[in-house]
């Protein structure tokens, strides 16, 4: 991410140019070592700074990361409006939460910046891909298919993420008609049931094969 070389420094006090400190410390760990096997604790460790001090500016490792590669949006709100309603109300709110974020005037710009960032940068290509993988596809999948094997739930929110954000590319980023003209309603109407068949349908055919998935192990494991 162009951010210059670091050495370990002594403890700092709390202060904007601590924050700034952190943040810069983390996209060097983040771009260097990923998503899952960067842990606040080494951030902390490198920045010179208390562990609950990065916790104070950024809340959890997932708010850490979001503010590092400056993700638009709080995903993990998204994710609890989405399964709010549970799981027959999944994917109707789905599509109206996952539009409605890049239809909004406030957030829709800098999610359409953010997603040509990440579609040019490979660096942060990988990095979104192994935050979404070990983040939103989990507690996306914990959620909504508790009762399913983590591996075919983890599989089955994945064809969700590729639907979704193949509509965000045709209607945002393409113009494609008539998707870029579709209210709302219209497109939830339309898309939700695909949503619903990839979420619960039995006539879903995947190949479960291991090593076939690729992305994070779904196993859970994380640093923190």
């Amino acid at each position: 991410m162009g951010v210059p070389e670091l050495r370990r420094i002594g403890r700092r006090p709390g202060n904007p140019d601590t924050r700034s400190h952190i943040l810069t410390v983390a996209q060097t760990l983040f771009a260097e070592q990923g998503f899952v096997r960067t842990s606040v604790r080494a951030v902390a460790a490198t920045a010179g700074v208390d562990v609950a001090l990065v916790h104070h500016y950024f809340g959890t490792k997932e708010g850490l990361f979001q503010a590092a590669v400056d993700v638009p949006i709080d995903s993990k709100a998204l994710t609890a409006r989405i399964v709010a309603g549970g799981p027959a109300e999944a994917p109707r709110r789905l599509v109206e939460t996952f539009i409605g974020t890049w239809d909004d005037p406030t957030t829709g710009p800098a999610m359409v910046g953010f997603l040509r960032r990440v579609v040019a940068d490979e660096e942060s290509r990988d990095l979104i891909r192994d935050f979404i993988g070990t983040t939103v596809l989990r507690t996306a999948a914990a959620a909504l298919l508790a009762d399913l094997d983590p591996v075919e739930a983890r599989a089955r929110i994945t064809l969700v993420v590729g639907q979704m954000l193949g509509l965000v590319v045709l209607r945002t980023l393409l113009r494609v008609e008539p998707i870029a003209s579709m209210s709302v309603d219209a497109l939830s109407a339309a898309v939700a049931p695909t949503i619903a068949r990839y979420l619960h349908g039995d006539d879903l055919v995947l190949d479960l094969t291991p090593g076939r998935l690729g992305g994070s192990d779904s196993s859970g494991s994380r640093s923190s």
